[in-house]
């Protein structure tokens, strides 16, 4: 809609991020059957501008679970309504993680691919997550410095 455009009729960043994130959130929820809270988004790729009045859909995935995280990969395209020509024009990845009403963390049911896409996109989950908690790890020894 326009109040989502930048001056060049794009639409703003933030604006798919929070359709991102609730899309994300949703999967997440209907894996773990539970609340479920967003820890971080590991990573953005804008491909393409989105263009002010095409329609945008939001697919997600939960590619992996851990013991009380899951990793949510959302595909984002652009549909021009005239034409029909779709676009991919986000990829996204976000770590949600189930809460109980306490809002501890509670256990979520694991992932069990069943295609070779969903196989693929687990495999690289797992990696993704390894590259996360090195990270972390590496950030713990120097003391939280970027």
């Amino acid at each position: 809609m326009p109040q989502d455009a930048n001056i060049l009729g794009h639409v703003f960043g933030g604006a798919i991020m929070a359709m991102v994130d609730k899309a994300a959130a949703v999967a997440a929820f209907r894996h773990a059957r539970a609340n479920c809270v967003t820890a971080s988004i590991d990573r953005v790729d804008f491909k393409e501008p989105i263009h002010v009045g095409e329609l945008v859909s939001c697919f997600a995935s939960v590619n992996f679970a851990g013991n009380t995280s899951m990793e949510v990969g959302v595909r984002v395209e652009a549909e021009d309504l005239i034409s029909g020509i779709r676009r991919h024009t986000n990829t996204c990845y976000l770590t949600f993680v189930s809460i109980d009403r306490n809002g501890r963390p509670v256990p979520v049911p694991p992932v069990l691919p069943q295609s070779p896409a969903e196989e693929r996109r687990y495999a690289a989950a797992q990696a993704r997550r390894r590259r996360r908690l090195e990270e972390r790890q590496a950030e713990a020894r120097h003391g939280g410095d970027t």
